[in-house]
C-alpha cells in the first residue's frame, strides 16, 4: 500500500511548533449578523508572557496548516514553497488612533509569522512617520493629499491632482513590494495608498475603529474584501455581508499585566501608599488645548486639598512648552508631551481624563479604568461625542462637554470617582466586562485567512 502523502505546507513559513494545526474554515469567522457579537470577546490571561505569546500564535497560526479535505484544492494542484514570504502592506495615519491599531494588528501577524515582510505606507511629516520606525517596521513615505476643512475651502480644487500624484506613488511602492494585501485603518493617506492596490488587483481590507465610519473607510468600503469593526452600531453604514465586529486592536504592551505598585513608582517613586490616587490627564496625540486649560487652573488647588493625590498630565506636542511655562513644579504632577510607557500609565491611574478617540477609549475599556471623557466638538462628523455616549452606557464614563467643561465641574467629576470605592468598582467592572483584548489577533487570523485564500484561487 503507498505511503499516504504528507499534508501540503502553509503558503509561507510559519514557526516550526504551529505548522500542525487543524485547517481555518471560512465559516468560523462570525459575521456582524451573528448575535454572538453582541457579546464582549474573552481571553485567557498568563503572567507568563513567552506562554501568552505562544497562546498568541497557536489562536493565529492553526488557520494556515492547510489539509486537502477541508479545503476545495483538487489533489493535483500545486501548494507554494515554504519559503514564500507573507508579504502585507497596511496604511493609515494622522493620529495615534489611525496608527497603533494598525502597529497591533502587525504586532500579531509578526507572532504568526516571524519571517513576515511587514511595510507601512504615509505621509513624511506626520504622526506616523516616527512611531512606525519605532516600533520596529519598515516605512515609505507618498505625498499629501488630504480634503481640506470645510469642503469648500479653496485648497480642494487641487485635490483630485494630489491625490492621483498619491496614488501615483503608491502604485510604484506596491509594485516593488508585492503584497498579498492592503490593510487600511483610516486616515486620509489610507485613501490612495488602498486605491492603488484596487487599481494593482490587489485585495484590501478596511478597519474603522469610531462608531461612525470616517470618509475614507466610506469610500473604499465596496472594494475592501473585509470590513473590521469596533461597535455593532457602525455595521450599518457598510455592507453587512463584508463587516466583522471584533473591537479594536490594542497594543501588546497594554495587554500585559502591569502592577500598580511598579508603574506609580516608574513616575513618583515616593508614591507606593494604598491610599495615594493617581489623576491620569490624556490630550491626546496633538493635544486638547481646552482640557490644558482647564487643568492648568485646577491642579494647585487640587493638590493642595488632597495630599494623597497624583497627577500624570500629558499636554500633546502643541500645548507642552506653554503649559511647562506656566505650571508650578511640583513632586505630585508629572508634566510631559507625550507618554510612551502607556501602560504604565494605565496601570498607575485611579481615573482617566481624555478626550473621546475611539482608541482612548478602547485602551481605557482594556486597563479597566474609570474614566471622565471631554469629546472634541471639532473632529470630523463629530465622531468623540458618539463614541463617549456609547462609553457612558457600556462602562459608566461621565461625560463633559466643552461647554460644560471649566475646574470646578472636572474637579467635583474627579472627586466624584475617586471619594468612592464603590463606583470606582462598578466602573472598572463594567470596562473590563467590554473590553476586547483578543481583536489584535482576530484580526490578523482574518487578514491570513484573506491571503491564503488569495494564494489558492492562483493556484
Amino acid at each position: 500500500m503507498a505511503t499516504p502523502a504528507p499534508p501540503p505546507p502553509p503558503p509561507f513559513l510559519l514557526s516550526a511548533k504551529f505548522r500542525n494545526y487543524p485547517s481555518f474554515l471560512h465559516s468560523q469567522i462570525s459575521l456582524a449578523r451573528t448575535p454572538a457579537l453582541l457579546r464582549p470577546t474573552t481571553t485567557t490571561t498568563t503572567s507568563s508572557s513567552t506562554a501568552t505569546n505562544r497562546r498568541r500564535a497557536q489562536h493565529l497560526t492553526f488557520c494556515l496548516a492547510v489539509d486537502r479535505e477541508s479545503t476545495d484544492l483538487p489533489s493535483s494542484t500545486p501548494i507554494p514553497p515554504r519559503s514564500a514570504e507573507l508579504r502585507v502592506v497596511f496604511s493609515g495615519g494622522g493620529s495615534g488612533g489611525h496608527i497603533y491599531p494598525a502597529i497591533a494588528i502587525a504586532d500579531e501577524l509578526k507572532i504568526a509569522c516571524p519571517d513576515a515582510k511587514i511595510l507601512f505606507i504615509g505621509t513624511a511629516t506626520s504622526m506616523e512617520s516616527a512611531a512606525v520606525p519605532a516600533a520596529g517596521y519598515e516605512y515609505a513615505t507618498v505625498p499629501r493629499a488630504r480634503l481640506a476643512r470645510p469642503l469648500l475651502h479653496p485648497m480642494n480644487l487641487f485635490l483630485p491632482f494630489y491625490l492621483l500624484r498619491s496614488i501615483a506613488a503608491s502604485w510604484k511602492i506596491l509594485r516593488d513590494f508585492r503584497p498579498q494585501i492592503v490593510v487600511g485603518t483610516g486616515g486620509y493617506v489610507a485613501a490612495p495608498v488602498c486605491f492603488a492596490a484596487v487599481l494593482s488587483g490587489i485585495k484590501i481590507a478596511i478597519q474603522e475603529q469610531n462608531s461612525f465610519p470616517g470618509l475614507t473607510n466610506r469610500a473604499l468600503a465596496p472594494y475592501a474584501e473585509k470590513i473590521f469593526l469596533a461597535f455593532n452600531g457602525c455595521v450599518k453604514h457598510f455592507p453587512k455581508k463584508k463587516c466583522l465586529v471584533y473591537g479594536n486592536p490594542v497594543r501588546l504592551s497594554l495587554r500585559r499585566y502591569t502592577s500598580k505598585v511598579v508603574a506609580r513608582s516608574h513616575f513618583f517613586p515616593k508614591a507606593g501608599s494604598d491610599k495615594a490616587q493617581v489623576v491620569l490627564v490624556l490630550g491626546g496625540s496633538a493635544g486638547a488645548g481646552a482640557i490644558n486649560v482647564t487643568v492648568l487652573n485646577m491642579y494647585y488647588e487640587m493638590l493642595l486639598e488632597h495630599k494623597n493625590r497624583y497627577i500624570i498630565w500629558q499636554t500633546g506636542a502643541e500645548g507642552y512648552s506653554e503649559m511647562e511655562s506656566l505650571v508650578k513644579n511640583n513632586k505630585r504632577l508629572l508634566l510631559t508631551p507625550f507618554l510612551h510607557a502607556m501602560d504604565m500609565a494605565y496601570a498607575a491611574a485611579d481615573v482617566v481624563v481624555s478626550r473621546a478617540g475611539a482608541m482612548t477609549c478602547t485602551e481605557i475599556l482594556a486597563a479597566g479604568k474609570p474614566s471622565i471623557l471631554i469629546p472634541s466638538p471639532f473632529v470630523a462628523d463629530d465622531h468623540q461625542t458618539k463614541n463617549a455616549y456609547i462609553m457612558a452606557d457600556i462602562a459608566g464614563s461621565k461625560v463633559l462637554t466643552e461647554d460644560e467643561l471649566d475646574s470646578s465641574s472636572l474637579q467635583t467629576a474627579i472627586d466624584e470617582i475617586l471619594g468612592n470605592e464603590h463606583l470606582m468598582a462598578e466602573m472598572s467592572e463594567k470596562a473590563l466586562k467590554f473590553a476586547r483584548p483578543g481583536a489584535a489577533a482576530d484580526v490578523a487570523k482574518c487578514i491570513l485567512s484573506l491571503v491564503l485564500s488569495n494564494v489558492k484561487s492562483r493556484t
